[in-house]
């Protein structure tokens, strides 16, 4: 075995893997498990054996593509944008996307603050019909909203119509949500969603496994939904014909062992005819936020974190630690007054308190957030420790 002298080969090498592979990619994630994405990287772009599985004509199309590829490049582009690349092992990378098997990205290009990690420990996926009703936007952003007032992270896709209500939703109350786009972060898709999903990056997440600048296609977004299933709790379908991409990260949630639930519309309505099919398999119906986080909470490790062990505060990040310490002992306060108290910007504590609720520290009252007992008796402890 030969010692590679760059230790950022491995990065590298997944970056030109992005520009390279098609997501969901199993034959290529297959190599990347089997032999590594230094030698996969390597064999694309020197020439050498081609790897199993592929025929020679696609073998020579995905050489190409490397040929073209410039990691170095991508990863200052990125940066200028504000992006960062996380791949499996790191810190902020989601264990959950590991059930994807041979499908899992290869690594995932971020846009925000937040730590997806953190997010997605309590984050529920809400998506739906493009072309929705308005009974259909009114239901994913109440639904939304609901949500985030409970301390969830809405997840969805940045798309028109129920997509879009959803972070409207969980935005307008406060909240966390993260866009999971099936093209480059850096360049908003739809073009008529840029201000939206703009704000998403500043007070939440955009996420994606396309380098900067790539562009989306109709298969992209089919294959963007199984991050979206496989990255949740649980996912909610609002209105979905019978043909529905939506439908696509239903069943994909579904093999994933997730839950699954629909919001019922009117028997007549096209639109809902989706949803209602998958009410009579394996979907759970659910018409609210509390039907949602009935199901959803009680998993076990998604228990109310108060119930639970609470991490040590030395553990915590320096800005989360400010946040924590900002917040009053006996009262709830708003992002305003915690961000005050914590010399930082309501976004960044906004994201801040939704990292120290996954762990388990504050819980949301109403417009504000308060300690939890646990926090308090910790944080008690701390001072008495002085």
């Amino acid at each position: 075995m030969t010692t590679d002298p760059d230790p950022d080969d491995g990065l590298l090498s997944r970056v030109l893997l992005t520009r390279v592979i098609e997501p969901g990619d199993e034959v290529a994630g297959r190599w990347a498990r089997e032999y590594g994405v230094r030698e996969v990287a390597r064999r694309l772009g020197d020439g050498g054996e081609p790897l199993p599985g592929v025929s020679g004509t696609r073998w020579a199309g995905l050489r190409a593509r490397a040929a073209r590829a410039e990691p170095r490049r991508d990863l200052e582009v990125a940066r200028a944008a504000g992006v960062r690349f996380v791949a499996p092992g790191d810190a902020e990378w989601p264990a959950q996307l590991d059930d994807l098997g041979d499908a899992r990205p290869l690594g995932l290009w971020l846009r925000g603050r937040p730590s997806l990690r953190m997010w997605a420990l309590r984050s529920v996926a809400v998506v739906g019909a493009r072309a929705c009703t308005e009974y259909g936007a009114h239901m994913a952003a109440t639904l939304a909203a609901g949500l985030a007032e409970r301390g969830w992270v809405v997840v969805s896709g940045g798309a028109y119509g129920i997509d879009g209500a959803a972070h409207r939703g969980a935005l307008g109350a406060g909240g966390a949500t993260v866009a999971v786009l099936a093209c480059g972060v850096d360049r908003p898709y739809p073009r008529g969603h840029a201000e939206l999903i703009g704000r998403i990056a500043q007070q939440g997440l955009v996420v994606g496994e396309l380098p900067p600048g790539d562009h989306p296609t109709p298969s992209r977004f089919i294959l963007r939904n199984r991050v979206i299933a496989a990255l949740t709790r649980g996912t909610v379908v609002v209105e979905a014909a019978h043909r529905s991409g939506s439908l696509v990260t239903a069943r994909a949630a579904l093999r994933l062992g997730r839950f699954t639930m629909g919001v019922p519309g009117p028997a007549t309505s096209a639109l809902s005819a989706g949803v209602h099919e998958l009410l009579r398999g394996e979907g759970v119906l659910v018409t609210d936020a509390a039907d949602v986080v009935e199901l959803v909470g009680d998993m076990g490790e998604l228990a109310p974190a108060r119930r639970g062990p609470v991490l040590p505060r030395d553990l915590l990040e320096p800005g989360a630690r400010r946040v924590l310490a900002a917040l009053p002992a006996r009262r709830a306060a708003g992002p305003r007054e915690i961000a005050s108290g914590a010399q930082t910007t309501p976004d960044e504590a906004i994201a801040r308190l939704y990292e120290l609720r996954a762990l388990g520290y504050v819980e949301r009252h109403g417009d504000g957030w308060k300690l939890t007992r646990q926090a308090v008796i910790s944080v008690r402890v701390g001072r008495a420790g002085c």
